[in-house]
């Protein structure tokens, strides 16, 4: 296996709750209207920091789509998932687009809040 190169954003962002690699930018939210198989959820335009998981057919709430689950390049986390296909002609605007998951809205939701502010006034200090 070759060497790890972690891409690192710059100003609010989501990471890996186990292991706080960076995934991506609070401004490249698209929607916060998701759900998941554990709460609420996320569609991104960028994500960064993640691997692909097999390619396979998913029913969901919005009809059918074909999805890759999407993993922590550092943990191997599942973190959520990439739309590569969406069979509904309304839907196909996630087409290439990212879902993070929320395990828990409170945990992470607080986690994410925290980290934040952590990153925010290291920003401030230095």
């Amino acid at each position: 296996m070759g060497r790890l190169f972690l891409i690192n954003l710059e100003g609010y962002i989501y990471s890996c709750k186990f292991c706080h690699t960076h995934f991506a930018r609070v401004d490249d939210i698209i929607s916060k209207s998701f759900h998941c198989r554990y709460g609420k959820a996320y569609l991104f335009d960028k994500v960064v920091n993640v691997i692909d998981g097999e390619i396979e057919e998913r029913m969901m709430i919005t009809g059918l789509h074909t999805v890759v689950d999407i993993f922590c390049v550092s943990c191997g986390s599942i973190v959520g998932w990439k739309y590569m296909f969406a069979y509904e002609r309304t839907q196909k605007y996630k087409e290439g687009k990212f879902i993070l998951e929320s395990e828990t809205q409170s945990k992470v939701g607080n986690l994410y809040k925290f980290q934040l502010i952590i990153e925010y006034v290291v920003k401030i200090v230095t």
